[in-house]
């Protein structure tokens, strides 16, 4: 099979519930109205919903060896993700996360490290993985193995062989910047959250942000900003604001995941500039009207549809 995009990084499972207001104290039990597992994390999240969107893709990222990798596998390759370069390691559970919903949509977390700080990139397995023409690395700062230099190196050789490379990263603190600064240089489409922005950067101007970031060699930043919608900042001084889509929000559980697989599959479409950050929120803003990291999404004609008759925030 030929793919679009290499989704390199975090895969997790997800267990979520909503709404959850309080947790009931003691042995107690309250009653909720859904529950529901995703595949998530900065690489899982988008891939599933880059493989919604149409496009073939390659998963490449570490599960365990229990009944969580299960379902994460299974559940890609129902979506028809090609697994091939899923690692099953054994000795080390698969990522997890518990979320509890709110009913505002906040999403407070419990989060249990696993295989993902255990992966990296076989040196056997490099061809297949830099063949796609995109390349997706998500999930640096929860990458233990993967972060810093190695994701540098697997970065460099993806622009020595003309790939197009995106990015994101996750639970961004003072000590991230030093993980992803060797990898600016590389990074041509750089898709942060502002509030990641403002902590690697330091600035708490959005613009100000950018040009940090530019300064030291990204190609292009777009700075996902919440329901005030997304800023794109390029080395030409080009600076682009546009607002989010008006809906009614259920969860924010893989926002900016469905945000970076929007933007990928409009790159993989060669949508215009003002077109692609509009499916890219779109794809964002369908996720966020459902439970999970892969609610919404439902095809790519239909996130088009939604981007093209949904209405703007004023």
């Amino acid at each position: 099979m030929t793919h679009d995009v290499s989704v390199i990084g975090l895969y997790i499972l997800d267990v979520l519930g909503r709404p959850v207001d309080a947790i009931p104290p003691g042995g107690n039990v309250d009653f909720i109205e859904e529950i529901r597992l995703t595949v998530a994390g900065t690489a899982g999240g988008t891939v599933v919903d880059l493989a919604k969107q149409g496009l073939n893709c390659l998963a490449v990222g570490a599960v365990g060896d229990d009944e969580k990798a299960d379902f994460v596998l299974s559940n890609l390759q129902r979506f028809g993700v090609d697994t091939a370069q899923m690692q099953r390691l054994k000795g080390v559970p698969t990522s997890a996360s518990i979320l509890n919903i709110r009913r505002n949509g906040d999403r407070p977390a419990l989060h249990q490290r696993g295989a993902s700080d255990h992966f990296d990139i076989l040196p056997e397995s490099l061809d297949a993985v830099l063949a796609p023409p995109i390349i997706h690395l998500g999930g640096t700062g929860l990458l233990a193995r993967l972060d810093g230099e190695p994701s540098a190196r697997l970065l460099a050789e993806a622009k020595r062989r003309g790939r197009t490379v995106t990015f994101d990263l996750l639970g961004a603190n003072e000590n991230t910047i030093s993980l992803v600064a060797p990898l600016f240089a590389h990074i041509d489409y750089f898709m942060p959250s502002v509030e990641e922005a403002r902590v690697l950067s330091g600035e708490e101007d959005v613009e100000a942000a950018g040009r940090f970031f530019l300064a030291r060699g990204v190609k292009h930043c777009l700075f996902t900003l919440g329901g005030e919608g997304v800023c794109f900042m390029d080395h030409q001084g080009n600076v682009v604001r546009q607002p989010a889509f008006e809906i009614e929000v259920v969860d924010t559980t893989g926002c900016g995941d469905a945000f970076d697989a929007g933007f990928i599959t409009a790159l993989h479409h060669k949508m215009d500039l003002k077109t692609a950050l509009n499916f890219a929120q779109a794809s964002a803003a369908l996720v966020a009207t459902g439970l999970g990291s892969d609610a919404g999404i439902r095809s790519f004609e239909h996130t088009l549809d939604f981007m093209n008759t949904a209405k703007i925030k004023a």
